[in-house]
């Protein structure tokens, strides 16, 4: 029904466009028409390509949309009573193909389907009756926003295949139709563009990892949802408007190999090996730095495997990233060995200031299959200072393997989990390091490490842990000192052996909470003392 009535539509724009490009020849103007699409705009859909560039190319700052997004935000919080008057509504700003798709994509995405109450008797013809039947399962958004361009004059086909979605997880193959799922393509600017609003509009939220809450992007359109599941939240994502290629190949694969828009298509086999990777993973301009990274990982004899992470230049600054190790199987307690050791003291995550780098370092403490997922938001240093939670949200994660283990390292020091080295502390405190950039010291008995400060803290507190050693005792081994601008750690390790250095501090403006002083994870060292 839906390819009918949007053969219909487009064949009424054609006769617009016919006409219009008659006018044009004696009214030779610009490239755009009247009608808000350019007078070169293809009469009928050209067969499926590469884009000519990327979205980047097309904007980088979702700002230059501000007009469209605002008036498609004012015209959801109407009640249009046809799809002609809704896309003329939506489109009355519009200045290009693009801007169209744009406005019908944030009026889909504004509408939250949760707080949403529909007449049953609506006619089949009222835009509202298509979201009823997408809030009760009926209908979905593919088939939505292929109406309404359809309406505006843009070509658009639905494309079906698999999705890295609800339920998935890494290296899992697709032999049944657990994870089917459809999206749309656009014709937009010169080139078929990939629109995801189901992905764009809503999120699945998790709360379970990391003890913080954690939304992590779903795809909600199987049989198996839940009218007004809570734990459904709708959030723009602008990720899922005009997605490349190279990035949507991560969580979709089609039946026909065309639509993947890529010069060198994949195969089925190759899409399950692919990293599993979220929007944020890209909104966050992270790239791994192994093209052949796949989502499932060997550890060597030793349980040894890294993963490396390059960060963007816009999000050195700010972007802090976490991690959860856990058993694959994800029962209760399944972030922890049978003796109690948490398994993220298998896990040591750190900076490669030189490039920008981040490196998890994982020794498997056993033969059983591992899931790792990392975690990244962007912080800012008054954000963090203030001691407030910070929620992270799941960037990519791996399946850990190893078939034969032979040796089993010990774990890190029990500190506080996330980055160890300085590169922290410079980022979030102005704190930059004069003795020791690595985040692992070897050294004797005795050592010394200085920070110059950028800017005024008032207090520190260093603490030194140790396996088997209860931390109070090592306190009387660590002191701190503060002289004018500069930090003074000064250490005395009583036995040779690994320690972990965690520091804290306290911005001097900072307010009380209910009358304390506040203390915030600085950064951390990992230590290895020889003591003759």
């Amino acid at each position: 029904m839906v390819d009918q009535q949007a053969k219909e539509m487009l064949d009424l724009w054609r006769q617009a466009r016919y006409q219009q490009r008659d006018y044009d020849v004696d009214e030779t103007t610009s490239s755009c028409s009247s009608t808000g699409v350019p007078s070169s705009y293809p009469t009928t859909p050209p067969p499926p390509m590469p884009p000519s560039c990327s979205k980047r190319h097309i904007y980088t700052d979702t700002s230059v949309f501000t007009q469209i997004d605002q008036l498609a935000v004012s015209v959801a919080s109407q009640e249009m009573q046809t799809f002609t008057e809704l896309v003329r509504s939506l489109t009355a700003g519009a200045r290009s193909d693009v801007d169209k798709a744009r406005a019908i994509y944030r009026w889909i995405t504004v509408k939250n389907l949760n707080v949403m109450t529909f007449d049953p008797n609506l006619d089949k013809d009222n835009p509202m009756s298509l979201l009823r039947g997408i809030k009760y399962g009926t209908e979905s958004y593919h088939v939505l926003f292929k109406r309404l361009c359809s309406y505006a004059g843009l070509h658009c086909d639905v494309i079906k295949g698999f999705s890295k979605s609800a339920g998935y997880q890494p290296g899992i193959p697709f032999p049944d139709n657990r994870f089917r799922n459809t999206w749309n393509a656009a014709f937009l600017d010169g080139s078929w563009r990939f629109v995801q609003c189901n992905w764009g509009a809503r999120h699945l939220v998790n709360a379970k990892d990391l003890g913080v809450k954690n939304g992590d992007r779903r795809s909600i359109e199987d049989k198996n949802e839940i009218e007004g599941d809570a734990n459904l939240r709708y959030e723009y994502d602008d990720h899922y408007f005009m997605t490349d290629p190279e990035e949507m190949i991560y969580e979709f694969f089609p039946d026909d190999a065309q639509w993947q828009l890529l010069p060198r298509p994949i195969t089925l086999k190759q899409f399950e090996q692919l990293p599993f990777v979220r929007s944020l993973f890209f909104r966050f301009g992270l790239h791994f730095t192994d093209p052949r990274l796949q989502a499932i990982l060997k550890a060597d004899r030793s349980g040894a495997v890294g993963i490396s992470l390059s960060m963007g230049p816009e999000s050195t600054k700010n972007l802090i990233l976490h991690y959860y190790l856990r058993f694959f199987d994800g029962t209760e307690n399944s972030e922890t060995l049978q003796n109690g050791c948490s398994l993220k003291r298998y896990v040591m995550q750190s900076m490669n200031t030189k490039n920008d780098v981040v490196l998890f370092r994982v020794h498997v403490p056993t033969s059983e299959p591992l899931l790792l997922d990392i975690f990244a938001n962007s912080v800012s240093a008054e954000h963090y200072l203030t001691g407030q939670p910070v929620k992270f949200k799941s960037v990519c994660k791996f399946k850990i393997i190893c078939e034969h283990l032979c040796h089993v390292m010990v774990p890190l020091p029990e500190c506080a989990s996330g980055e160890w080295g300085p590169y922290k502390a410079t980022r979030l405190f102005g704190l930059i390091p004069i003795t020791h950039e690595d985040p692992i010291i070897n050294c004797g008995q005795y050592c010394d490490i200085r920070f110059r400060m950028l800017r005024p803290l008032n207090e520190f507190v260093a603490n030194l842990h140790r396996n088997g050693v209860d931390s109070k005792r090592l306190q009387r081994c660590v002191q701190c000192s503060v002289y004018e601008n500069e930090i003074l750690i000064s250490l005395e390790f009583p036995d040779e052996g690994q320690y972990g250095l965690e520091l804290y501090t306290r911005d001097s403006n900072q307010k009380t909470l209910n009358g304390k002083q506040l203390f915030t994870h600085c950064c951390k060292y990992l230590i290895n003392s020889r003591v003759q």
